[in-house]
């Protein structure tokens, strides 16, 4: 696990001698990524940097790495998980090794396939390689978007970077803040790929590469999720079968180290299975680490204590106070390089920091709560199929009013809340249903939230049908209209755009900035082209989610961690808003602080926040995208 970094000009002249400062300037700034070596390589038109965490092969793996007979250079962040058995198939190729990394399987694997070769790598990764025979850069970044990569070209050069802190640095280069970024950012809560908050900043997309070569640069695809395979009559024993087969060797892949591994350990089904086969596979004790919070709502360290005793592992947990979460909040986000308003990000960066006092990688869970309808908005989906098609006078009159009488709570659930999300997403069309139970702020909202200048700048930009463009593009995408359901195409929102930008890049920056490696088992190619193929009943039978998943692995699980209720990664916000943090977004938020910026409109912002304090309502989650977004702005306008 590393950061990467580099300078190539696009039409192959040689760069000039400040090249090598700008790529050191933006390695130094990604130190965290790689604390245990650096490196750096020129020649002609291009200049690649590395900083290393360094992983498997501790004397050997240094980069940037040559080829065998010096005609290619790589600089490499990630794993590639099949590498030994791709190196036999090198080996027998013809292809030279001169160390036992993993990167070197992507310098032959290159010298041999060409680009097919991400066809072949099983990882998740983001490189450049230089190819000095055909002048050819040559990026790619893994399937689902583990590891990021962004770019920008300018004056006659292509900048890439694993982080946007990283181009930050370049003080030569055009930055400015994109208004749709902005505008899309609120509904969203992040950024969507390929964007970036920059107008100029571009990120790679997941199983994509970029060619840049003879002046001209490319981007394309090099692979797409499966479609679900409706006629699938394989009995459930078969499948259960295989599944496991999948997972167990995606873990004991995902097993292979040179330093010491552990497992984020939640006491959730994922995380537990993933815990179950990694003891199975060991003949140690395995290491696993959870975080608790002293409101019992939010707390479920004893799930994960269940497991750990289930599994004889050598467990590490630490119980934090809503004051102690709170009060790390500020310094966490002003860290990140995007902003991103996912409330979870405060637990995932305490528990990297406590997994990392141990080990240097651990394994994960993510990815399973997307490819096996693990949220309960899979259920709210399919459930406001039903709702629309029952009687206007049941809906209106009825069900819509008393929904109004529910009570409302500032707990993990409030149900008032969640009520109302439902509805607004079933009055939604199917293409924007999924995006409406995550959004943070409707185009409504946003019409009333944002300032009337810089509303101006983006005329006619609020419609749902383009604020949402991104969710369409990937609803669409999944398959033609006629060939899946409207469920089956949810599935590919969540996989492709929600788990890309939100749940990967917080775990993957919350980690890194502990230098901490995270590895996804559950987005091992084969076991999630498995999950894509499976038709949707196989996911969510009836209202039961994970239904296969939990099936195949009944045996291995206990019963009080199979059969309960999955519970997100999540702080007290309605609370915290309303107390401990409420200064602080009083002073983020204030008159002042927003006419300075520009943005956003005080008096409509004022309304939110007294909404929220007095208790009339529960405005959680946009005023937290508010403030993580003022958050980020005042660590680069201080």
């Amino acid at each position: 696990m590393c950061g990467i970094a580099g300078i190539c000009q696009v039409d192959a002249s040689p760069l000039t001698p400040e090249a090598g400062q700008w790529v050191k300037a933006m390695t130094d700034r990604m130190s965290h990524r790689g604390p245990d070596g650096e490196g750096q390589w020129s020649s002609g038109p291009v200049c690649l940097g590395h900083r290393r965490l360094s992983i498997i092969d501790l004397s050997g793996g240094g980069q940037p790495m040559h080829s065998a007979d010096g005609q290619m250079t790589v600089t490499f962040n990630g794993e590639i998980y099949n590498y030994a058995e791709l190196k036999e198939q090198l080996t027998a190729l013809g292809g030279q090794f001169q160390t036992s990394s993993d990167t070197e399987v992507i310098l032959e694997g290159y010298r041999i396939w060409g680009p097919d070769c991400l066809a072949r790598f099983d990882g998740m990764f983001a490189f450049a390689l230089w190819d000095n025979q055909q002048r050819r850069l040559f990026c790619a970044r893994d399937r689902f978007g583990k590891k990021p990569f962004f770019y920008t070209v300018q004056h006659g050069r292509l900048y890439f970077a694993s982080e946007l802190t990283g181009i930050e640095q370049l003080r030569h280069l055009s930055l400015t803040m994109n208004p749709q970024a902005v505008m899309r950012y609120l509904a969203y809560e992040y950024v969507p790929t390929p964007h970036s908050v920059y107008t100029e900043v571009q990120s790679l997309p997941p199983s994509h590469m970029l060619l840049l070569q003879d002046g001209n640069l490319s981007i394309s695809r090099y692979w797409d999720m499966p479609m679900p395979d409706e006629s699938d009559r394989r009995s459930d024993n078969e499948l259960c079968e295989e599944l496991r087969f999948l997972l167990s060797r995606a873990v004991r892949r995902r097993m292979v180290s040179d330093v010491p591994l552990g497992v984020f350990l939640s006491g959730g089904i994922d995380s537990s299975i993933v815990a179950g086969l990694m003891a199975r596979q060991s003949s140690t004790a395995i290491k696993t680490f959870s975080i608790g919070f002293s409101e019992a709502s939010y707390d479920e360290s004893r799930y994960a204590r269940i497991v750990a005793k289930a599994f004889a592992t050598d467990h590490h947990e630490r119980v934090l106070s809503a004051e102690e979460c709170a009060d790390t909040l500020p310094g966490i986000i002003s860290r990140m390089d995007v902003p991103m308003a996912d409330a979870s990000v405060a637990p995932t960066w305490l528990l990297s920091g406590v997994t990392r006092e141990k080990v240097t990688v651990a394994l994960g869970g993510d990815g399973a709560d997307e490819l096996w309808a693990g949220y309960e908005h899979y259920i709210g989906f399919k459930v406001a199929q039903w709702y629309n098609a029952a009687p206007s006078a049941l809906r209106k009159g009825i069900i819509e009013p008393l929904a109004q009488l529910l009570p409302s709570s500032a707990g993990y659930i409030n149900p008032r809340l969640a009520v109302a999300t439902f509805l607004r997403a079933a009055h939604a069309p199917a293409w924007q249903r999924v995006q409406t139970m995550l959004t943070a702020f409707t185009p409504d909202m946003q019409e009333s939230i944002l300032d009337s200048a810089f509303k101006a700048q983006q005329p006619g930009f609020l419609a749902p049908e383009v604020l949402f463009a991104p969710t369409r593009e990937h609803y669409d995408h999944w398959q033609p209209q006629n060939a899946a359901t409207p469920l089956a195409r949810a599935f590919h929102v969540y996989a492709r755009q929600f788990m890309l930008d939100d749940i990967l890049v917080k775990v993957d920056r919350c980690s890194m900035l502990h230098s901490l490696e995270v590895r996804a088992p559950f987005l091992d190619k084969d076991a999630a082209e498995f999950a894509a193929r499976l038709p949707v009943s196989r996911k969510l039978h009836g209202f039961k989610r994970k239904w296969l998943l939990k099936k195949a692995f009944a045996e291995l699980l206990p019963d009080e961690i199979l059969y309960r209720n999955k519970r997100g990664f999540q702080i007290p916000v309605a609370q915290w808003l309303r107390g401990r943090m409420r200064p602080l977004m009083e002073d983020l938020l204030s008159e002042s602080t927003l006419k300075a910026q520009g943005i956003f409109n005080h008096q409509a912002v004022r309304a939110l926040m007294d909404e929220h304090v007095s208790g009339r309502a529960d405005l959680r989650k946009p005023l937290w995208t508010l403030l993580v977004f003022q958050l980020w702005w005042r660590a680069r306008h201080p």
